[in-house]
């Protein structure tokens, strides 16, 4: 049984995933932050990534959708503008990297790791337009989703 409590057990963890693993618990990660996304097909992408059942071409598909709009959205991210604008480009960044195809991921890169810190941004986005402070981090959420699917 996992017990995850900081980025180390974390990150432990997902190299001992395959890749099929990584992009469903990258994909878990992005859902949980899926509130800040005003694209459906980001939402679809995702729903499509949760699916142990997926084929090779509707993750190819669920990738470039994700992908097409973090495209689209990060033309506006690094300027003075719309907060939660720039949290939807993270959680479709967030969707693009749990998709990720074999081909395309580096050999150290991880597919779940790199959704979990692009989910991050997002609620760091989102955090910077409310100033509301939440009683749980978004790190402190990934734990406990990472405990979840591992256990």
């Amino acid at each position: 049984m996992a017990n995850i409590q900081n980025d180390h057990a974390l990150r432990e963890a997902l190299d001992g995933l395959s890749g099929d693993r990584q992009r469903v618990l990258g994909c878990r990660f992005a859902q949980g932050v899926l509130r800040l996304s005003t694209d459906e097909r980001v939402r679809r992408a995702i729903e499509t990534g949760l699916r142990e059942d997926a084929s090779p071409g509707e993750l190819e598909d669920a990738f470039r959708a994700a992908k097409a709009y973090a495209t689209k959205t990060y033309t506006d991210c690094g300027k003075d503008t719309d907060w939660l604008a720039q949290a939807d480009h993270f959680v479709a960044a967030a969707t693009a990297a749990a998709l990720t195809p074999d081909a395309q991921v580096a050999e150290r890169q991880n597919r779940a790791w790199k959704a979990a810190v692009q989910a991050r941004m997002a609620v760091n986005c989102e955090l910077i337009e409310s100033d509301e402070v939440p009683d749980e981090s978004e790190a402190e959420r990934q734990y406990a989703i990472a405990d979840a699917y591992l256990g």
